[in-house]
């Protein structure tokens, strides 16, 4: 892939995986029914609504700023991971619902790869047999 469209696809997966979140984050922070009703059956107290979304937020600015970009990925990846064993614990559906916060994850980490060529050294994709050569 040439850099120029490997950077364009890496924004496009860093701007989906941000309006995602951003809004997950945001709807956290205004106590709406179907949030309320969503963390109550992950065993989740009303009251904690809020302080999970300005974490969600806080992380996603980290993540936003190019300088700690890979901070917050790092970050989301933790916040993502809890979000996927919260499901995982109440047996929701293991596609649909329960690696959903995977999917995110693999839109934030995918997207940063694509479009940070010092992250793509760091972890280079290698090609054919010869690659596991000690």
């Amino acid at each position: 892939m040439s850099t120029k469209l490997s950077r364009r696809t890496g924004w496009v997966l860093c701007g989906l995986a941000l309006a995602f979140l951003a809004f997950d984050g945001v709807i956290k922070l205004v106590p709406i029914a179907p949030v309320i009703e969503s963390l109550r059956e992950l065993g989740y107290p009303a009251g904690a609504a809020r302080a999970i979304g300005v974490l969600e937020l806080a992380c996603l600015a980290l993540y936003a700023l190019p300088r700690t970009s890979v901070l917050g990925a790092i970050l989301l990846t933790g916040f993502l991971g809890g979000a996927t064993a919260s499901k995982v614990r109440i047996e929701s559906p293991l596609l649909s619902q329960s690696l959903f916060s995977i999917y995110v994850a693999v839109f934030v980490w995918g997207g940063l790869y694509l479009r940070d060529p010092s992250l793509r050294a760091l972890l280079p994709v290698r090609r054919g047999a010869g690659a596991t050569r000690v």
